[in-house]
């Protein structure tokens, strides 16, 4: 019950995340794109960029500080570089963006959160 309570907080928040995206003039290329290598919440195009966006809901905003870590970041990073070749067919520029969400707070975006 736990997890599916989860599952559906964070359809909500990647929802949340594609429309607040969109609304900046980003184009949402893909959702929930799985690969052998983990799951990246969201694919979209900024300008020239193609970004691959980790979308973190918690309850509250005080928790967003450990809501991202190493860990999750080198998954996307090891999923998004499986993948890559799929979205930057022009030469674009890759990257790996954050976005924080929680209630009654306006999003926090981290942009190029992975520098390996």
């Amino acid at each position: 019950m736990k997890r599916q309570v989860a599952e559906i907080s964070g359809r909500a928040a990647e929802n949340r995340a594609a429309v607040w995206l969109e609304a900046r003039g980003w184009e949402i290329l893909d959702r929930r794109r799985k690969t052998k290598r983990g799951e990246i919440d969201l694919v979209a195009r900024d300008g020239n960029a193609i970004v691959f966006v980790e979308v973190k809901w918690r309850r509250s905003a005080e928790q967003l500080d450990l809501a991202i870590d190493e860990y999750r970041l080198r998954r996307v990073a090891a999923a998004a570089e499986a993948v890559a070749h799929e979205y930057a067919t022009n030469g674009e520029d890759l990257r790996i963006d954050v976005l924080l969400l929680a209630p009654g707070h306006e999003p926090r975006h981290i942009v190029n959160a992975w520098m390996p």
